[in-house]
């Protein structure tokens, strides 16, 4: 993979923008990137229901599903981009859950925000930088690189969730989202996530069976650096009695609403008191033994576990399928174990790498 330093300034030529020369530089690159995702959309290489993304040009796929609860609108959003800003060996997957009165359209909102403005940061911290590809030695550059995600990340959430709060057709203080996305840049994956939307890779062990590797952190008020910080910040961190092992982060007095996150967008009642909107930015290598890497919300999670899920994925057939079949799973299980509470939205996406048939998977058992 070559890192263009000059990436979005030649975007708005890709797509034909006209520029003024007095035009403020973030305005025309998210504009210009805002116009890649609808070219995108038109070439079929980006998804925001479900469906399939598939690579004409790499042997990866993506098989998305979504599934409204029995709480109101689905307020789930997900988006699959392959050839993220017409780079055509980075594809950009994400998973937003939205919550409160006001949750479905914080979560479009960011679905729509965060693509865009991390195309023009990375962009502009790339040039920065002034990014050496002749680094001595290649762990060095990939360090470096993930360096330039994590200060990408960042100040794209920080500018999603200050545009989150001026917002004026709906109102984002009592109403957020998590956000997991992930980058798959050559042979890297670059995974962002706040919330407890969750991230597994399946990789094929030593003794030829599928094993789950989490990749991320189900960012809970009660994990203890959160818990400080909440504290710290005069929030509380405790659960119902109700609510048994259900902590949630709470306002100085107590009173609703109680979020059973520490990190979220929006939700700026409680951003005084502890919870954040700081990605936690990690990459990974993807070696021959990895097969997929599931991003699931957290109604999914709730009644499977890693290892059901990667294998209920790598026993699926037809792979094209595979997101619905786990979420079809994980609906089943919920009736069978939370009989009673109302189901929550569940969508997943599954990520690909390799272009195989089912007979090449690695051995798993099938869980009905």
């Amino acid at each position: 993979m070559v890192l263009f330093p000059s990436f979005v300034n030649g975007l708005a030529r890709t797509v034909s923008i006209k520029k003024e020369k007095n035009c403020k530089r973030e305005e025309d690159g998210r504009t210009a990137a805002e116009d890649l995702a609808k070219e995108a959309r038109k070439s079929e290489l980006l998804l925001t229901s479900s469906g399939v993304v598939k690579s004409t040009k790499a042997n990866n796929f993506a098989s998305v599903f979504t599934n409204r609860g029995r709480k109101g609108v689905n307020q789930d959003r997900l988006l699959v981009w392959e050839e993220f800003g017409c780079q055509q060996d980075i594809m950009f997957c994400g998973v937003f859950d939205g919550h409160g009165p006001w949750g479905h359209f914080v979560a479009k909102r960011v679905r729509k925000l965060v693509p865009a403005i991390l195309l023009c940061n990375w962009q502009e911290n790339l040039a920065a930088t002034s990014l050496d590809l002749d680094f001595k030695m290649e762990e060095d550059r990939h360090i470096h690189g993930l360096d330039v995600w994590k200060q990408s990340y960042v100040k794209t959430y920080a500018a999603v969730d200050q545009d989150l709060k001026q917002q004026t057709g709906f109102d984002s203080f009592l109403s957020g989202t998590t956000a997991l996305t992930i980058i798959k840049q050559g042979e890297y994956l670059i995974t962002a996530n706040i919330g407890d939307s969750r991230a597994v890779l399946a990789t094929t062990s030593e003794d030829g069976t599928l094993t789950p590797h989490q990749l991320t952190t189900d960012f809970k008020p009660n994990l203890p650096q959160e818990a400080e910080r909440i504290t710290q910040c005069r929030g509380q961190v405790f659960s119902l009695e109700d609510e048994p092992g259900v902590y949630r982060v709470w306002m100085p007095n107590g009173k609703p609403p109680g979020l059973a996150i520490s990190r979220a967008l929006g939700d700026h009642c409680m951003k005084d008191f502890g919870l954040i909107s700081v990605p936690d930015v990690t990459q990974t290598k993807i070696t021959s033994r990895d097969q997929f890497v599931i991003l699931a919300t957290d109604g999914v999670w709730d009644v499977i576990s890693n290892q059901e899920a990667v294998e209920i994925v790598s026993a699926t057939p037809h792979k094209e399928k595979a997101a619905q079949k786990l979420v079809k799973c994980a609906i089943r299980e919920w009736k069978r174990k939370k009989s009673g509470i109302a189901m929550d939205d569940m969508s997943a996406i599954c990520l690909f790498f390799h272009s195989f048939s089912s007979h090449q998977l690695p051995p798993t058992k099938t869980v009905d």
